[in-house]
């Protein structure tokens, strides 16, 4: 027996557009009226609409999300709310932007398998993140040791500083110590720069 579509919609604050997301959802065959929108951070679960679907979920009822960053930022989290709607509630979960997430395809026990495949998966990207940022400042400074460049402490592009902060403030997946470790900062120059892009953004 199927059970109902709901759709799942987070934007980051209220000024942005979530008429994309809603589109692909519409798309998937879920009903306007059982599309739900928070307009908030992903940093934790505490959001009302989310928390609203998670009692309207019943077994065999299906969630609908555009993809995986929209469900939320912190990854560890992510997995406890996976297996509460897939094993203890008994719905579904399809991620409309990553085929093999669609837990409709994996039944007989394989809920869990799939989400110890999604954390590898994360890791795996997070992880790919951080070697393209060490790359790229390597880069720079040999480029700049070759014309001649004086080097003091390498410049943070704004790109790099933002992947860090997410990674430390939002996803928890490391701490401020070894985010400045990475990148090559003082105590002061990280705080200075978190607190200009907390200005910024």
């Amino acid at each position: 027996m199927s059970g109902r579509k709901y759709g799942y919609i987070r934007v980051s604050s209220k000024e942005q557009n979530p008429a994309r997301q809603e589109d692909a959802l519409l798309k998937a065959g879920v009903e306007k009226d059982y599309i739900f929108t928070d307009k908030m951070s992903g940093k934790d679960f505490d959001r009302p609409e989310y928390q609203l679907i998670k009692r309207l979920l019943k077994e065999d009822d299906v969630l609908f999300i555009k993809d995986l960053d929209r469900l939320g930022r912190n990854y560890r989290m992510i997995k406890e709310e996976w297996k509460e709607i897939t094993m203890d509630i008994g719905a579904d979960i399809v991620v409309l932007d990553m085929d093999l997430l669609d837990t409709r395809k994996f039944k007989n026990g394989m809920e869990e398998l799939i989400s110890n495949i999604i954390l590898e998966l994360l890791s795996y990207m997070a992880e790919k993140e951080r070697n393209k940022i060490r790359q790229r400042q390597r880069e720079g400074i040999e480029k700049a040791r070759k014309d001649g460049v004086h080097l003091g402490r390498p410049k943070i592009e704004v790109d790099d500083f933002s992947y860090y902060y997410d990674q430390v403030y939002d996803k928890e997946e490391m701490t401020a110590v070894e985010a400045m470790e990475e990148l090559g900062i003082s105590k002061s120059t990280f705080y200075r720069r978190k607190s200009e892009y907390e200005d910024e953004n």
